[in-house]
């Protein structure tokens, strides 16, 4: 069956998503049939794969994949099951020549051919090469990460991603590299987590310190399968011009020096996130009050702030995208893509979160962040997937302990008898109602119910 939704409308106003799609047991074991096999996920990036027989393994619910390269020029997947007696032949990533059972020594060429059997000649010629071969799974690269999907009838990855991957490809995240990559267990439902990250409505109260320039409002749209958002105003701005990605922006207000916020503002995020800004950035703003006259306009700075970055980061051989300022605002700077990863794109460096479920409990989930960034030649870090299960500022930075703090108490409120479901904004949270309705497709229930509007007094 061709799962594709491309026929999702593209805007949905506030819905009651309901507690059981993140609290029931019933559901999530669904999810393990009716959706997990069914779509496109994000199972590496492409640069953990950079030598013919490097392999990272992907495992989703009872499902494991080994994603390998297999020759040169290409990359594929399999399931990651000995034909023999069923034990798993892979586990994290590594380099081999081929896959080898340590249960009884059989083992699988990169292709996926059965490479020998021990003591085959007691099957009396009955194996069949062809029937041993180590079962293929749909495998295909966007954006710098290789996708996997197990339904063999499935669209294809481009037709999956649809509107998003034009308006994503500006930045050219595939020249990106790993930054800094961490992974921990988390005590919520992968959708739970996900959403913490998939509208930024609760900036305002989860970060207060951000507020100290400006408080934006977001619209948040649908974009095919998936969703994203980006600026929208001022809160305390009646002004309806639409901002975009906000990349290099610098939200001052109106009595503020612009040169001391946007150096204030880099500095912060530099010691609270440690990503999305880069070295050129840092290195720009820390100029600013030397190259700029007191009074300069804040749209000034940040001009002259981009420039600077630029030309110092291509003095670097680091080179940007070609992109329009109305590329960057169409893009916005937030995208789920649909199931289970997030993307926070701008024109040197990217954040991106992964939820996948941890087994069938709906109330434990695996959660991982990764920082890109664009590198010169030969200067990218070497990094691994680190364990990280102390939460602490010190490990994952202040910003991401505040939504860390979050998302257990949410876990845990939904169980309240109190609560009737999640009241979606229906400006600033359109992602996660659209969200919920694709995702009630793919599990054949009913979308999440409209809220009655109130009649006008």
């Amino acid at each position: 069956m061709n799962n594709s939704h491309s026929g999702v409308e593209a805007k949905i106003g506030t819905v009651i998503v309901p507690a059981e799609a993140y609290i029931s047991p019933e559901y999530a074991r669904a999810e393990g049939e009716k959706l997990w096999p069914k779509v496109w996920q994000i199972a590496c990036r492409v640069e953990e794969l950079e030598s013919v027989g490097d392999y990272v393994t992907y495992d989703i619910l009872d499902e494991s994949i080994i994603v390998v390269r297999s020759a040169v020029n290409k990359i594929s997947a399999y399931y990651n099951v000995c034909q023999h007696r069923g034990r798993r032949l892979t586990e994290g990533c590594g380099h081999s020549k081929r896959f080898y059972c340590r249960f009884h020594g059989w083992s699988w060429n990169l292709d996926g051919s059965n490479h020998s059997v021990l003591d085959e000649e007691d099957w009396g010629g009955t194996l069949d090469t062809e029937d041993i071969r180590l079962p293929a799974v749909k495998a295909d690269t966007w954006g710098g990460w290789v996708w996997i999907n197990m339904d063999p009838d499935s669209e294809s990855l481009a037709h999956f991603l649809g509107e998003a991957k034009g308006l994503l490809d500006p930045f050219d995240l595939d020249k990106m590299r790993f930054k800094w990559r961490q992974w921990l267990y988390f005590p919520c439902n992968w959708k739970t987590a996900l959403e913490a990250f998939s509208e930024s409505y609760h900036v305002h109260a989860s970060h207060p310190q951000l507020n100290r320039w400006v408080s934006y409002k977001n619209w948040s749209r649908a974009v095919g399968l998936h969703g994203h958002h980006g600026v929208l105003r001022p809160r305390d701005s009646g002004d309806p011009q639409q901002g975009g990605s906000g990349f290099l922006g610098v939200n001052v207000r109106g009595d503020a020096d612009a040169r001391v916020a946007a150096i204030e503002q880099i500095e912060e995020m530099v010691r609270t996130l440690d990503a999305t800004t880069p070295r050129g950035v840092v290195d720009a703003a820390r100029r600013l009050i030397d190259e700029l006259p007191e009074g300069t306009s804040a749209a000034d700075v940040s001009a002259h702030l981009m420039a600077s970055a630029r030309r110092d980061d291509e003095a670097r051989g680091i080179h940007w995208p070609e992109i329009t300022p109305e590329q960057l605002q169409a893009a916005g700077y937030d995208w789920h893509l649909f199931p289970n990863s997030v993307v926070l794109p701008s024109l040197t460096s990217a954040l991106c979160y992964r939820a996948r479920p941890n087994g069938y409990d709906p109330d434990s989930c695996i959660f991982e962040v990764c920082a890109l960034e664009r590198f010169a030649e030969g200067e990218a870090p070497e990094t691994e997937w680190v364990y990280e299960p102390d939460q602490s500022e010190e490990k994952w930075r202040l910003i991401l302990t505040q939504d860390f703090s979050n998302m257990p108490e949410v876990q845990r409120g939904m169980k309240s008898k109190g609560y009737s479901g999640a009241r979606t904004n229906p400006v600033e949270e359109v992602a996660i109602s659209h969200f919920h309705e694709v995702l009630s497709r793919y599990m054949g229930i009913g979308a999440p119910s409209p809220v009655k509007q109130r009649d006008s007094q």
